[in-house]
């Protein structure tokens, strides 16, 4: 399996060494980066000053050449009522994004004394991991330390470790 990273905006060298090695650590998949891509048109939601999930989707799985694509985002993004996404895919779909955004504050419950960018690397590898796993068909799992439990706040991304449980690993091989 190949998987395109896709950044969107500004994304530094390190975000996308780490993304591409979780990627490749969890899924034993070849992974390539694609040239940084400008922020889609018409995604800023100015009434919420945040950018739609979707739009990110659709231009990663526009630009993307592998049969996943994962776009990686410094933007805050939104999708539908949420207040926020750490990042967004569709259940077996070959789009899918992350946004750094809010990976790089411990604001909302985190609980790491890690350094700052150990943490963001943490934190991006298993959001990539996560995202990547449902466009292969996973969907969120009850185990909270497997990669694809539900993740609504920092707290919980790092509690989770960056791999797949038993459960969901059998599911996808």
């Amino acid at each position: 399996m190949l998987v395109d990273i896709v950044p969107i905006g500004d994304i530094s060298a390190a975000v996308k060494r780490e993304a591409s090695a979780g990627l490749r650590s969890v899924y034993d998949c070849d992974v390539t980066v694609q040239s940084n891509q400008a922020i889609p048109e018409g995604a800023f939601d100015r009434s919420r000053n945040q950018y739609r999930a979707e739009q990110f989707i659709e231009l990663t799985s526009r630009v993307g050449r592998g049969e996943k694509n994962i776009g990686i985002t410094s933007q805050d993004l939104y999708y539908r009522r949420r207040n926020y996404v750490f990042g967004l895919a569709y259940l077996n779909g070959n789009g899918s994004v992350i946004s750094t955004y809010r990976l790089q504050t411990s604001t909302d419950g985190g609980i790491t004394n890690k350094p700052a960018d150990e943490v963001l690397s943490d934190r991006v590898r298993k959001e990539v991991v996560h995202e990547i796993g449902h466009t292969l068909g996973l969907e969120h799992c009850d185990n909270n330390k497997c990669v694809m439990s539900f993740s609504p706040t920092v707290r919980e991304v790092d509690v989770k470790e960056e791999n797949l449980c038993g459960t969901c690993s059998r599911l996808i091989h």
